[in-house]
């Protein structure tokens, strides 16, 4: 189905000079920005320290629960300095060992052979820590050592904890230093507190950004629409102009709250992580990054493969909503021709190319998340593994590992943040291109200088053409050379053919469109020195296209005037609409909705009656009758001649039956004035308006 004068063409994007605009935009906001930004990069600084203090609280704990090895070395090097085994040699040897514990064990193979006076002799009683051991203490440690398992002996230190003697329990067994666990236990909450905060109130500061920049677009936008001329109206589709307003902007204010401070938290933890891991241990810190490596160029080739993708959906978005608001509005006409099947094949085509742009973004950018969860999976799995043999060799903690199996999640989650965040922000970008395309639109012309004004109690109604030319194409004129002089208090009729410029006319004098050439002059002061405003309070306006918003009846009918109930009523009985207001439960107050049962005839009297509270001294009425019935068309009629008393009246009318006594009729053909007279004057001389109005009653 053809779609009118929708434009699917659209200019390349610009990612880089629209982000730009965008951030320039957001200057009101800058310091709620700064703090949001500010407060980020603190959090994400405290969670890439929370892991290396949690290690600490880890290890803490983890020598609270086991052997004290190290007062365990002591011991025995002691005990290895001090004895004195008869014919053993090389005792520095065995003191030199790497496992000094496991030396004294090994020894107990010749100090056994002694009888118990003899191995009093072999050791000396020491001191370690402000402990003393004495000789017996150390036999008897050397019986326990004899029972271990030489490979083993650390670990089944604690099964036989309570057969050593108490001097060397009390330096041995495992003691958990609660107060170094209390204060790096506190350390690590504040942190975790700290970084809790931060993010909560830089969200807050961020949604608040959001939200307010979406508001301040919607008012920007719609103090544009006001300043923009119509002709722009005539060559877009309002679906479109309406996704802008509602699906872009939406777009811009709710991810970019999410996505400017993600951002930054996001790098600073990428960044961060990968300095605290070399900081905590150089070679789970390569092992990490070298898991993860891949993720870095998968990510990059699905954001720039997702973006045109992101770009093309918001285009489509706009074309569908615009072709479902045609079709809905033009709806009747769609079922009269049969046009449903025309009307779905399009639909079907936009969706589908809608569908299209959908799958293959959301794919590209959905499939990021699983397979960097596959490659942080894979990290883990590396970092157990090396951290386990660093761990049995003495290169590292238990702790540590901890500690990295956090960084691992701090390092892969941010880059396919990052990812995800850049995808987010192409669409931003296009949904800010779009609107900032729409701000871009040429304005009507500034008045600001204009000094010319016409209050509505001293115009006095005269109003003169002096050879206006227009046309909406440049390079076509409708309006020719018109020319006429309309004196105050005159009822004008303009009739003519359709398409020979009448509406275009009124649209000029209401300076809805500026003139190519020419002047118009009301009561002597030129159009281009009144401001719209002005010409727009001195004229009330009736057309044919009804409209009626949701409200009462007293809201349509005051609309932008405040009356009293008595000249509401009689306004409306003026009109002849009284009667049906009366039907209606509560009256004045009845609610007007899409669904009532208004007929159009009852809208357009509505819409008259909406202009005769407007005391102003022009009226135009554009078909105003219509919609009528004959029987009403009379009774407005009768109410127009009322409404005209003492105002300058201009009458687009193809019932030239409404137009009789018309002061003066205005016959225009192709932009130009062919013939002017009053109703009587012109059927004399049976030039083109006899023909026209003769040809009301031809068969």
């Amino acid at each position: 189905m053809p779609r009118g004068n929708f434009h699917t063409t659209e200019k390349s994007r610009d990612f880089k000079a629209s982000m730009i605009r965008l951030f320039q935009s957001l200057d009101h906001w800058r310091y709620f920005l700064v703090v949001s930004v500010i407060l980020a990069l603190f959090a994400s600084i405290l969670s890439t320290i929370a892991p290396n203090k949690l290690a600490d609280v880890t290890d803490v704990i983890s020598d609270g629960i086991k052997p004290n090895v190290e007062n365990l070395r002591l011991i025995s090097e002691e005990m290895m300095k001090h004895a004195s085994f008869p014919n053993y040699e090389n005792t520095d040897q065995r003191i030199v060992s790497p496992d000094t514990t496991e030396n004294v064990q090994n020894s107990f193979q010749e100090f056994q052979q002694f009888d118990l006076e003899t191995q009093r002799k072999i050791f000396h009683e020491f001191e370690i820590k402000g402990v003393t051991i004495s000789v017996d203490d150390q036999i008897q440690y050397m019986k326990v050592l004899s029972s271990l398992d030489s490979s083993m002996v650390t670990d089944q230190m604690l099964e036989k904890l309570d057969e050593l003697p108490e001097s060397i329990q009390s330096l041995v067994e495992p003691k958990l230093d609660m107060k170094e666990l209390k204060v790096r236990s506190i350390i690590l909450a504040i942190i975790y507190l700290f970084n809790s905060l931060f993010g909560y109130i830089e969200g807050i500061l961020m949604a608040y950004v959001g939200i307010g920049y979406s508001k301040k677009l919607r008012k920007d936008i719609s103090v544009k629409i006001n300043r923009l001329p119509l002709r722009y109206f005539d060559s877009h589709e309002t679906g479109d102009l309406l996704s802008r307003v509602t699906n872009d902007v939406d777009t811009i204010g709710i991810n970019m709250s999410n996505n400017i401070t993600s951002m930054v938290s996001n790098i600073t933890l990428f960044l961060g992580s990968i300095v605290m891991m070399f900081v905590t241990n150089w070679v789970m810190a390569l092992t990490a990054i070298l898991a993860s490596i891949l993720g870095f160029v998968f990510s990059f080739f699905l954001l720039q493969r997702s973006q045109k993708y992101f770009v093309e959906r918001q285009k489509r978005l706009g074309e569908l909503n615009g072709h479902i608001e045609e079709i809905y509005s033009g709806h009747n006409v769609v079922k009269a021709y049969n046009g449903e099947e025309a009307a779905l094949e399009e639909f079907d085509r936009i969706n589908h190319q809608l569908y299209d742009c959908n799958r293959k973004s959301q794919f590209l950018s959905g499939i990021m998340q699983p397979v960097m969860g596959f490659i942080g999976n894979f990290g883990y799995v590396a970092v157990c593994v090396v951290g386990a043999l660093l761990v049995m060799n003495g290169k590292t903690t238990f702790g540590v590992i901890v500690a990295f199996m956090i960084y691992i999640r701090l390092f892969t989650n941010p880059l396919s943040r990052i990812a995800q965040s850049m995808t987010t922000m192409q669409s931003i970008a296009a949904a800010a291109e779009r609107v900032f395309e729409f701000m871009d639109e040429e304005e009507l012309s500034s008045e600001k200088k204009l000094k010319g004004h016409l209050s509505t109690q001293q115009a006095k109604g005269n109003i003169e053409f002096q050879h206006v030319r227009f046309g909406y194409d440049k390079s076509r004129d409708i309006i020719k050379d018109f020319s006429a002089k309309v004196k105050a208090g005159e009822k004008i009729a303009i009739v003519g053919p359709t398409g020979a410029g009448k509406t275009t006319m009124v649209n000029l004098l209401m300076k809805f469109y500026e003139i190519n050439d020419g002047d118009i002059l009301i009561d002597g002061v030129s159009i281009h020195d009144l401001k719209r405003e002005n010409i727009h309070d001195l004229f009330v306006m009736v057309l044919q296209d009804t409209w009626l918003f949701n409200g009462t009846i007293r809201d349509n009918i005051e609309f932008n005037n405040s009356m009293k109930d008595e000249d509401i009523w009689k306004i409306c009985e003026t009109v002849g609409i009284d009667h049906f207001i009366k039907t209606l439960p509560g009256n004045l107050e009845a609610k007007v909705q899409n669904n009532d049962s208004i007929s159009s005839g009852q809208k357009q009297l509505l819409t008259i009656a909406r202009g005769m509270l407007k005391d102003a001294p022009f009226l135009i009425l554009d078909e105003a009758t219509s919609n009528v019935d004959t029987r009403t068309e009379e009774l407005v009629q009768k109410a127009m001649d009322k409404l005209t008393e003492g105002r300058t009246s201009f009458i687009i009318a193809h019932r030239l039956s409404t137009i009789k006594n018309a002061d003066l009729i205005l016959v225009m053909d192709e932009g130009n004035i062919i013939e002017q007279g009053t109703h009587d004057d012109l059927l004399k001389k049976n030039g083109f308006y006899a023909k026209l109005y003769n040809s009301q009653f031809q068969k």
